[in-house]
């Protein structure tokens, strides 16, 4: 006997979330991008490439997704320094996912998360 679940949307909810995606713009990072903003997930995702970030954001802006953009290459450390302070801006200080495609070659301690601000039991 099948068990009725309901929708997707009923059994899952992101609303109220934040999200980070690196590399949104194409592959693992754009389908984390549309999945995560499709269940109701704030999302901020950069990449390299303007031209597709801001095919892409427009594309996400028709769907009704809730996605901010960025420039940067995380492989240099200036870089992922001002990614971060963007985020924090644009999410009040709030980051409750971070997805790091896999193709990145570089430590998740490298990044630097001292300029976001995280409480327990607020």
């Amino acid at each position: 006997m099948a068990v009725d679940y309901g929708s997707r949307e009923e059994r899952w909810s992101l609303a109220g979330a934040t999200a980070l995606v690196t590399g949104g713009s194409k592959g693992i990072g754009h389908a984390m991008v549309e999945e995560l903003a499709g269940f109701g997930a704030r999302v901020h995702t950069c990449s390299r490439n303007a031209a597709e970030l801001e095919e892409c954001r427009r594309r996400w802006e028709e769907k009704n997704l809730q996605v901010t953009v960025s420039v940067c290459d995380v492989s240099i450390r200036g870089s992922r320094e001002k990614l971060m302070e963007t985020v924090r801006e644009t999410f009040n200080g709030k980051l409750d996912i971070l997805v790091l495609p896999p193709f990145l070659n570089i430590s998740l301690l490298e990044i630097p998360l001292d300029g976001l601000h995280t409480e327990q039991n607020e």
